[in-house]
C-alpha cells in the first residue's frame, strides 16, 4: 500500500516565523499569558471549541478563550476541522502526513481513526503541499501542543471543503459517534466576518451606528444562530446575509454532529473581537469569536 510510505511524512509548521513566532520559548510564554489572562477554568465536560485562525497578533488572544476550556487529562485525541482557503473541493480531506510539527513539539496523527474514515469512502487525501499551504488548522496546532504538553494526545486533521448542506449533514452523521466519546475533542477553526472592499463584502445597517457596530450585530446574530444548534437555521442565516464566515462549512458539520450524536450538548460563545474598527467604506476588518461546546447533565 502506498499509504505506508506517506505515513513517514511530516507536515512542517509552514506559517511559523510569519503568522506566529518560531521561537519556542517566546511562543510558550505568549500562549501561557493569553490562556492565563482569559481567566477561564478547565472544563471536564468540554467536548469541542470554535476558535479563530488568523495571525496570533490579531486573533491569538481571542483564541485563548476557546483553548483555556480544555481539560487535557481527559482527552486522547483531537479532531481538527478547518476550512480550505486555497484548494477547491466539495468533500473533506485527510492529511497524507504522519505528524504535524510545531515549535512546541510534534503532534502525531491517529492513523487508526484515519483508516476508519478512509474506509467510509467519503474522504479525499490532500497533497502535503496543499496541507502546508493551508493555515486554518495550523493556527490551532501550537495552542493544542501547549495545552496537551506532557500528554500522548493524537490529532485527526480534517480539511473541510466547500460542502453543500446535504454533504455537511452526511459528514456530521458520520462523525457524530466520535463526539459522543469523552476521550475525543473537536477543534473547529473559523474566523467570522471579513468586511471591506478587498473581501468583496460591505454589508452595512446604518441604524446600528458606525460600521463596526453593524458588523458586530451581524456576527452576533450568526453566533446566536450557532448557539441554537440548528444547522438549517445557520444555512438560512448564511443565505440571507452572506456573512463571510470562512469556517462556515466546518461549523455546519459540527452542528450536524451535535444534532445526530447521542449526547446532549450546548454551544456558548465566550469572546468576540475585531482586527480593527471600520468607520468608513474604505476600511476593512476581520472578526474573531471563540466558543466552547459542553455536555449537559
Amino acid at each position: 500500500m502506498a499509504e505506508s510510505g506517506t505515513r513517514m511524512a511530516c507536515r512542517e509548521a509552514s506559517h511559523a516565523g510569519s503568522w506566529y513566532t518560531d521561537d519556542a520559548k517566546e511562543l510558550a510564554q505568549e500562549l501561557d499569558q493569553w490562556l492565563h489572562s482569559s481567566g477561564l477554568p478547565k472544563l471536564t465536560n468540554a467536548r469541542a471549541v470554535i476558535a479563530p485562525h488568523a495571525g496570533y497578533r490579531y486573533s491569538g488572544r481571542c483564541a485563548a478563550y476557546a483553548f483555556a476550556n480544555i481539560d487535557p487529562q481527559r482527552v486522547q485525541r483531537v479532531f481538527l476541522l478547518g476550512p480550505s482557503h486555497h484548494h477547491f473541493t466539495r468533500k473533506c480531506c485527510l492529511s497524507t502526513a504522519s505528524v504535524y510539527k510545531t515549535p512546541l513539539g510534534d503532534l502525531p496523527i491517529d492513523h487508526e481513526v484515519y483508516d476508519e474514515l478512509r474506509a467510509s469512502g467519503k474522504f479525499e487525501d490532500m497533497d502535503l503541499s496543499v496541507d502546508e499551504a493551508e493555515h486554518s488548522m495550523e493556527m490551532h496546532i501550537p495552542y493544542l501542543a501547549k495545552v496537551f504538553q506532557g500528554t500522548s494526545v493524537k490529532i485527526v486533521p480534517i480539511m473541510v471543503g466547500a460542502c453543500p448542506p446535504d454533504t455537511e449533514a452526511m459528514y456530521g452523521r458520520l462523525l457524530a459517534k466520535y463526539i459522543d466519546d469523552p476521550t475525543n475533542f473537536f477543534s473547529i477553526s473559523s474566523d467570522f466576518c471579513h468586511w471591506g472592499s478587498r473581501f468583496g463584502y460591505q454589508y452595512y445597517e446604518k441604524k446600528r451606528g458606525p460600521i463596526y457596530k453593524s458588523i458586530e450585530a451581524l456576527d452576533q446574530s450568526g453566533m446566536n444562530v450557532i448557539e441554537s444548534g440548528d444547522p438549517d437555521a445557520f444555512q438560512e442565516y448564511l443565505s440571507e446575509f452572506e456573512n463571510t464566515i470562512c469556517g462556515r462549512h466546518p461549523i455546519g458539520v459540527l452542528l450536524h454532529m451535535l444534532k445526530h450524536c447521542a449526547t446532549r450538548m450546548r454551544i456558548k460563545f465566550l469572546q468576540y473581537e475585531q482586527s480593527s474598527q471600520c468607520k468608513s467604506m474604505r476600511d476593512s476588518s476581520v472578526s474573531y469569536a471563540s466558543a466552547v461546546v459542553t455536555t449537559l447533565a
